[in-house]
């Protein structure tokens, strides 16, 4: 065991496994359900940063490197993490704003929503498909990345 995982006990690290991957998918519910009902992209981001903080301060920066996205932990790469969350913010501001600029482009007002319906499929019989989503998505990974920036140049102080 090394970095952080020393000063944790057993009763918290298993909280952290039991407790991280509900959090997870309550945050994934929260973010699919966001363009109909309450719920959405922000709230959606701010849990699963929540999950990973929860991560970083049970387990540490090198476990989550090392184990999960098998990252070696020396001090080269102590920024990689960091930057790819940088870039995972800058993405989705890209993609909020492109969503909600698109309409434009079709002569609509800003941020208008265009619903498509699916009908006759195999398992749901009738899926609606939101422009609303991407937006929706578009936040939720501006905000996850920026929450996991602001997490991780915290970490490496």
């Amino acid at each position: 065991m090394t970095g952080s995982s020393r000063r944790t006990t057993v009763i918290s690290m298993t909280v952290a496994r039991i407790s991280v991957p509900i959090i997870l998918v309550t945050a994934i519910a929260l973010l699919f359900r966001g363009h109909n009902l309450p719920g959405g992209g922000f709230i959606g981001a701010v849990l699963a940063a929540a999950a990973f903080a929860l991560v970083y301060v049970i387990f540490g920066l090198d476990y989550l490197q090392r184990e999960v996205l098998d990252i070696s932990p020396d001090g080269s790469d102590q920024h990689q993490l960091v930057e790819s969350y940088r870039w995972m913010a800058s993405l989705g501001l890209a993609l909020a704003v492109g969503s909600s600029l698109a309409p434009i482009l079709y002569d609509f007002p800003f941020l208008t929503q265009g619903v498509l319906f699916l009908e006759h499929l195999p398992i749901y019989g009738e899926l609606e498909l939101a422009s609303a989503f991407a937006f929706d998505l578009g936040v939720f990974f501006a905000v996850v990345g920026g929450l996991l920036t602001i997490v991780g140049e915290v970490g490496n102080e």
